[in-house]
This record gives C-alpha cells, structure tokens and sequence, in this order.
C-alpha cells in the first residue's frame, strides 16, 4: 500500500472529534494492510500511534528544517519502503553515520509528497506522540479483526506492544490474541488508579456489596518499577516497560534473595534519607542517592509458575506476603474507615503522599485506570503535558520559564490546553528547562518555544474555574511545579474530563 493512503487516514482522524469515525476510518485502514501485506500492520499502527516502531531516531527539528527537498510531484513510497528506511535511518552510528543518515533523510523527504512530508516531520519530531490515540486505536484493532475489545486489550497489557497486538489480530483472530501470556523477563503494563474526593467515600464505595473489602496503603512519592525473577535472572522495568536492571543493582540483589523460584512484583522504588524519610522524586528518579533505594511492593502477578493476573487482589496479596516480607507496602488489609483514616495520617505524617484505595475482590487491569484502585492525596495535583515555554524577562531573561500545560484528550486528540504557571521553578530546574526544551524545540517562534508531548510535569493547584480564555472551557487557579515526571509519558497524563471533575 502507498504511504500516502496512510498519511490521509491520519489526516482523517486527525479532522474529527468523532471516536466513532476515527474507529472506522482506522479499521478500515487496518483491514485493507491486513489483506494486502501483514507486514504493513506493525508499522502503519505505531505511526498511526504517532511513534515509528524504532522509537527515537534522533531527527529534530532543526535537522528536518535544513532538508533542502523539494516534494514528489506524485505519491509512490510503500509503507514497506518507509519502514525500511526508518530502520536504516535508526542503525546509523558510529563513523560516518551523519552523512549516511543525511542521505537517507535526503532519500525519504525526496521522494514523499508534500502532505507525506508534512506527516514525516510531525511523526520523527513527536508532535505526531498523543498517547491518547492508543485507546482509540485499540478499538479500531478490535473492530478491524472481529475480536472482543476486552480481549485485545488484554493480549495488549501482556505485549506491551499495540503492533505486536494489532498484527496478531488480523493475522491470526481471538485464538492468536488468547495464546499471548504473561511471561516472566517481559513488562506487564501496570494497574492504575483513578483519584477519589473523599477518603471516605472511597472506602465506602469499594465497600460496597457483601463480601467486599478494602487495602488501604500508603502512596509513596516514588517510582513505579516491576521486578520479575525467574532462577537467578532478574529483571527491572520503569512504569513505561524500560528495561532498567543494570542501573539498579541493589534491586536485583533483593530480587534474588526472595524464597521462590519465579516472581513478578508490582511496587515502587524510594530514595530515602538516614532517617527513613523521602528524598525529592528527582533523585528516586535519577538513582543519585546510590545504594539507598529501597522498593515496596504491593502486588504480585505471578508466583512460581502460577499467573495472579486474573485472581482477585486478596489472593495477589496472600502469594505477595510469601515473598516480600518487610518490603511489603505498608498498609491495612480489610480496612475499615477509621483504620484507613489512622493509614493516611501515619503516610502523610512520614511524608509520603497519601494512600491507595484497593477492592480486594479486584483483578489485575494492567494498563487501565479504573475504579477498583483509588489514590488518596490531601492536595489537588494533575499530571499535565508541557505544550510550550516562554522566554522569561527580568531575572529569568534567557530562561525558558513559563510553561504551557494541557490535559489529555480521552478521544485522542492532542492535549487541550487549561492555563500557564512559572511558579514552584528553582534556578536548577529553569536551567534544566531552558537545555531540555531548547534541544527537543519544535518550533521556536520568538517568545513562545513549541514542544513535542515528551514532557509530563505534576502541577499543585488550589482547583479549577470556569473560563473562556482557553478550548477546554475550564483554566488552573494558582498552578504551581512540584515535579517533572520522566517515568511518565502524554499517554498517562490527566484528562481534560479528570480537571473538568475539579470544579465540583
């Protein structure tokens, strides 16, 4: 199939605000690649996605602006031949890589035509990178092949992958999507959780019915890490699946020392003082306290050959005390309102964030946010994407500062915008800014730095108001920096309907 086909079912979806017609647009898309070539599926759902299959290719903008190629009269690259490309582009290094990735550069653009350049640069700069059009994707993947959604998802928790996923669909249907397994050494994407207003409210809600019950544990202000074991092999994964076990030593050592033969654990990782209390996220998140890190794991998926996924959260929590011992999460299992009130006080008294609000008849929703997890924090916070930067005057002057932040759009579109803050920046963190986003620009037009939706940072605000200043209806009161979040990406951002919920 002709790249262009693609690039014009991106335009497509791109034009609408209808979930329904994106889903259609993109099965139909997916059937035809599908019955033309399987091999086209893979790298057309990871473009779609706004991502090449290769990840980064290290093009930016500045790179793409100097391109001096004219566009193709008339569309005639394949998807095949792009792909090709791209990959060639991905494994140039070493000695004399600039030149060769110059001529593929040159190679591509040269024979694209103006809306396939247009789509190229957007796609190999990120700004193609929603996140939020995985969720619409995977229903086209479900509508294109005839598979329960439920059970592409599910065969996409335990890839990791939606090509991957989106090929095995087409290729081989609801057998081919029930053969994927957990399997230990590979990344389950992680459970998450949705905000609660009220503690009690989410004790009682998750109390409800006969026979329920609650956890309730602290919520660190750390980073999410999965830890599989199996024999004297370990693995360590980041909340995004990234393979991090050789730069976390002192976990693997803990791994390997757990009484069983295989295990997967969910948990977080701190960096923590003498004294026991939280370091600052950055340097959970950098290791730059060597040797301090201490995990807390709050689940377990898999225990010597048997798979917990779909048991219910009480039976993960029995196979978790079997092998996590004291670096169990701290917690009360069966909690009742006044014992998760007494939790809260003791986490937030320690300085962690809060609590999480867990069903123990729940299963492992890896990857989706639902209401069987609930987190508990006493501040309004919202995890944003950064969409630009301004210059700033007087002692900032030649810093990027304040920033412009948008929530995710749940039906894939890009990020809405719902105000700016330059407050809560230290000297260190505008410095950090100014060489970060100066690197990744997409544009740079002057006053305003325009970026790619690689930046998710945590905001604190006193709540939401009405306004008409900005698309999403609804603007920040008093937004203030508590933390960029690099274990995150656009895809785990709060949505547009997570900051409307605010002005209740």
């Amino acid at each position: 199939m002709l790249f262009g086909e693609l690039v014009a079912v991106s335009a497509t979806v791109g034009g609408t605000r209808s979930r329904k017609a994106k889903v259609e647009a993109m099965a139909a898309l997916l059937r035809a690649l599908a019955a033309e070539d399987a091999r086209q599926v893979e790298p057309a759902v990871a473009w779609l996605a706004g991502e090449p299959r290769q990840g980064r290719l290290g093009t930016g903008w500045r790179t793409l602006a100097a391109l001096a190629a004219p566009p193709a009269a008339e569309a005639s690259l394949a998807i095949i031949e792009v792909d090709r490309l791209l990959a060639e582009l991905g494994a140039a290094t070493g000695a004399g890589s600039a030149r060769r990735r110059g001529e593929l550069l040159g190679q591509l653009f040269g024979a694209a035509t103006e809306q396939e350049q247009h789509f190229l640069r957007r796609l190999l700069t990120g700004e193609l990178r929603q996140g939020a059009l995985e969720g619409v994707l995977t229903d086209a993947v479900a509508a294109a092949s005839g598979v329960e959604v439920e059970l592409v998802r599910r065969a996409l928790m335990l890839s990791g992958e939606l090509p991957v996923t989106a090929r095995a669909a087409l290729a081989g249907g609801t057998e081919a999507l029930r053969a994927f397994r957990l399997r230990v050494g590979r990344g389950v994407r992680p459970m998450l959780a949705s905000p609660a207003e009220t503690l009690d409210g989410a004790v009682a809600e998750l109390t409800a019915g006969a026979g329920r019950g609650v956890t309730v544990e602290y919520k660190l202000d750390g980073a999410r890490i999965q830890v599989h074991r199996d024999g004297d092999q370990v693995w360590v994964f980041t909340r995004s699946l990234r393979d991090i076990t050789d730069k976390v030593p002192e976990l693997v050592e803990l791994a390997k020392a757990m009484p069983c033969d295989s295990v997967v654990l969910d948990g977080e990782s701190l960096a923590l003082t003498d004294d026991g209390r939280p370091r600052p996220f950055q340097e959970t998140m950098s290791n730059a306290s060597s040797g301090v890190l201490r995990p807390r794991f709050f689940d377990c998926l898999h225990l010597d050959g048997v798979d917990l996924l779909d048991a219910p959260l009480r039976e993960r929590l029995t196979a978790l005390d079997k092998v996590a011992g004291t670096l169990r999460m701290p917690g009360v299992v069966g909690a009742s309102a006044e014992q998760a009130a007494t939790v809260l006080a003791e986490a937030l008294d320690l300085g962690h964030e809060g609590v999480m609000v867990k069903a123990l008849d729940s299963p492992y929703a890896a990857g989706r946010r639902g209401k069987s997890w609930q987190k508990v924090k006493p501040v309004h916070t919202l995890d944003l994407v950064v969409l630009a930067a301004e210059w700033g005057y007087g002692r900032r002057t030649g810093k990027l500062s304040n920033i412009h932040l948008g929530a995710r759009d749940p039906e894939g579109g890009p990020p809405v915008m719902v105000g700016k803050t330059f407050k809560g920046m230290t000297d260190e963190l505008l410095a950090w800014q100014t060489e970060q986003f100066s690197a990744r620009a997409l544009r740079d037009e002057g006053h305003v730095v325009w970026l790619p939706p690689d930046y998710v940072v945590e905001i604190e605000l006193d709540g939401v108001q009405v306004s008409s200043r900005y698309p999403g209806g609804v603007a920040l009161r008093f937004a203030r920096v508590l933390r960029y979040r690099p274990d995150k990406t656009a895809a785990d951002a709060d949505t547009i309907d997570a900051v409307r919920a605010l002005l209740r």
